[in-house]
């Protein structure tokens, strides 16, 4: 039986501190494929009125990018996604995030409030922690035309160069090895 091990090296941008992340592939096809998924964990514990609406996203993203698997931390577990409640408009920091890390959402009341539909929000910011900018095309079918949608827009599902935007991030079942600078996404109407 062979087995081969895939190991990066990524600079740890935080600390400055190199990390070494090692995947053992394991010997089949099934196996090879479970092996190389992304695995990041949020925590909605200062959004925890969204819950739900967080879940169903990470849901969808679970669905749309089989590269990365987004579930909810567990105590003690490292979180990197952390979802916060804020009065202000939605706001994300962005990525990809990779699991040596924690990035930020600001689930902002102010759509809410404007009465944009909180699921395609959530699924929205999370797209920018996966690494995918706004591209502010106006179309409801572009989950990250974010506020140039219609308010009326529900469609919370990335579209196919979404979904594949997110899956090169993920490649390989690791972000990619440059540290990602830290820039802060601010979705405004």
């Amino acid at each position: 039986m062979q087995r081969r091990t895939l190991a990066l090296v990524a600079a740890n941008a935080l600390v400055g501190a190199a990390v070494v992340l090692g995947v053992a592939a394991p010997a089949n096809a099934a196996q090879d494929s479970a092996a190389l998924v992304t695995n990041l964990t949020y925590s909605d514990s200062g959004a925890s009125q969204y819950a739900s609406e967080i879940a169903q996203a990470a849901s969808i993203w679970n669905s749309a990018a089989p590269n990365v698997r987004i579930t909810k931390a567990t105590a003690g577990q490292r979180v990197n996604i952390r979802i916060v409640s804020d009065p202000g408009w939605p706001q994300a920091q962005l990525g990809p995030v990779r699991s040596s890390q924690t990035l930020q959402i600001w689930f902002g009341k102010q759509a809410v409030d404007q009465g944009y539909n909180k699921v395609r929000i959530i699924t929205h910011e999370m797209g920018h922690t996966l690494g995918l900018p706004d591209r502010r095309t106006g179309l409801c079918s572009d989950l990250m035309s974010g506020s140039s949608a219609p308010v009326s827009c529900a469609n919370a599902q990335p579209s196919s160069a979404e979904r594949s935007q997110v899956q090169r991030n993920y490649a390989n079942g690791l972000a990619q090895q440059e540290a990602p600078l830290t820039v802060i996404i601010k979705d405004a109407a």
